[in-house]
């Protein structure tokens, strides 16, 4: 029997397969031959309704823009041997580009790179190099901070509700940066975190969610994978704020905005510079400029002023004029950690390990 990796992959060789038949021409088949073979990798389903489905729409994206690529995808693969094995079936099979997009595939990627120098490797979220091997993520900090403002402005009990995943320096980024949005514009109110160690649980992170409303919070917001906790804000009349995608079809009475990723034009970026022989190893951290991260579309329940002040805002991180980790900068005990008239470094945002005033949690170690 195949796997359910395998039965995706036959299935795309099977497609293309019979277009080329049914083309009969010589020339049809060349034109098949010179298509660039790329793979995706997922931790998730491209159903997810989050993070998976977001690459999945960027891969899209990518076949809509270019008619010389053929891509496949994996999903639902572990982290570690699961992985590597995949990995290595996809470049066995000649894919020229291999997308992996879980920080947790970071070192089989590597493993595998050493035995295919002639492929390019690309990893999310990781910080691992090689010749053939680069990293990838975005600055989803920004999009947060405004998200954050959006909840600043919106709650009334002045306690908001994060579920987050685990207490990593992606996701602590996360909560300060919309930490930071929120106190810009309400000093008051307060982000009450709750960990549910989990990327992907509907139901855990539902809960979580409703636990986080029974303790006096009015606005949720996460960093996960499901829709879960924007049902619990719906079910409730409370307020949320999704991620990863535009989660306003799952919850349109509660989401007021979501933080949103938007793969595609980074997607066409590597693939056409590889085409072109142009692509070099390195890492990249796109930005609200690149159009790697956004915001969604406000929901009908945002006020107008509201919408005028983070669309000022958004232009102002675009421009440079604001960048969320600047100083004066204050840790949940008071401790100035940001002077003003500095700005946290790439380097320090990138192992950030402490919360900005105004959290209610803490990182466990």
């Amino acid at each position: 029997m195949f796997s359910k990796w395998e039965r995706v992959l036959v299935s795309c060789l099977l497609v293309g397969s019979f277009a080329v038949a049914g083309c009969g021409g010589a020339k049809k088949d060349a034109a098949k031959v010179d298509k660039t073979k790329v793979a995706f990798v997922h931790n998730g389903s491209i159903n997810d309704g989050g993070w998976t489905n977001a690459h999945s729409n960027g891969r899209l994206e990518l076949l809509k823009k270019n008619k010389n690529v053929e891509a496949a995808y994996v999903e639902n693969v572990g982290d570690g041997a699961d992985a590597e094995r995949v990995i290595t079936q996809l470049a066995s099979q000649g894919n020229k580009i291999i997308f992996a997009t879980s920080f947790g595939y970071m070192d089989a990627m590597v493993n595998v790179a050493k035995k295919y120098p002639d492929t390019i490797f690309m990893h999310c979220s990781g910080y691992k190099t090689a010749a053939n091997m680069g990293n990838y993520f975005g600055r989803i900090y920004q999009a947060r901070y405004l998200t954050g403002m959006v909840a600043g402005l919106q709650t009334k009990s002045n306690i908001i509700g994060y579920v987050a995943a685990f207490p990593i320096p992606e996701v602590v980024r996360g909560i300060d940066a919309f930490t930071l949005g929120v106190r810009a514009v309400n000093p008051k109110a307060t982000v009450k975190v709750l960990w549910s160690n989990t990327w992907y649980d509907p139901a855990k992170e539902k809960q979580a969610a409703l636990t986080l409303i029974d303790a006096g919070a009015d606005v949720i917001t996460q960093h996960q994978d499901t829709v879960g906790p924007q049902l619990a804000a719906e079910e409730r009349g409370k307020w949320s704020i999704g991620y990863n995608m535009d989660m306003s079809k799952a919850a349109p009475k509660a989401v007021l905005t979501s933080a949103v990723w938007n793969w595609g034009p980074y997607y066409e970026k590597v693939v056409k510079e590889v085409q072109d022989g142009t692509w070099k190893s390195g890492s990249y951290w796109g930005s609200m400029k690149d159009n790697v991260v956004n915001i969604a579309p406000y929901g009908p329940m945002v006020p107008e002023e509201t919408r005028k002040i983070v669309d000022q805002a958004k232009k102002d991180i675009i421009s440079g004029k604001l960048n969320p980790f600047a100083g004066p900068i204050k840790d949940q005990n008071g401790k100035i950690r940001v002077n003003k008239g500095q700005v946290v470094s790439d380097a320090d945002l990138l192992k950030i390990d402490w919360f900005v005033e105004g959290v209610d949690g803490y990182i466990s170690k």
